[in-house]
C-alpha cells in the first residue's frame, strides 16, 4: 500500500511540473542553453550557476527569437541582471 501512494505521488508531482510548463524545454532551448554555458564557461561563474543564468535567460527570451542568448542579453540588460541574481552570479 505504502509503494501505491509512493507511486501515485510521483505522478501527480510530474503531471503538476509538466502543466506548469517547467518540464517542456525543447530541443532549440536545449541548444540555446547549450551554447549560453560554452559562451560563459571562462567568466569565473561555477558550473551550476552558469546553467541557472542561462536557463532564466532562455525562459525570458520569446520562443520565436532568433539571436543567441549571449546575443539577446546585450541588449536587454535588465534581463541580464535580474538572471544574474537569480542564479547566484558574484
Amino acid at each position: 500500500m505504502k509503494k501505491a501512494i509512493a507511486t501515485l505521488a510521483a505522478i501527480v508531482a510530474v503531471t503538476a511540473l509538466m502543466l506548469s510548463g517547467t518540464c517542456f524545454a525543447d530541443s532549440d532551448d536545449t541548444k540555446w542553453i547549450s551554447q549560453c554555458i560554452k559562451d560563459n564557461k571562462n567568466e569565473g561563474a561555477k558550473e551550476e550557476v552558469v546553467y541557472k543564468y542561462c536557463q532564466c535567460m532562455n525562459d525570458k527570451m520569446d520562443s520565436n527569437e532568433t539571436q543567441s542568448i549571449s546575443q539577446w542579453e546585450k541588449t536587454h540588460p535588465a534581463e541580464m541582471k535580474a538572471c544574474e541574481k537569480a542564479a547566484g552570479w558574484k
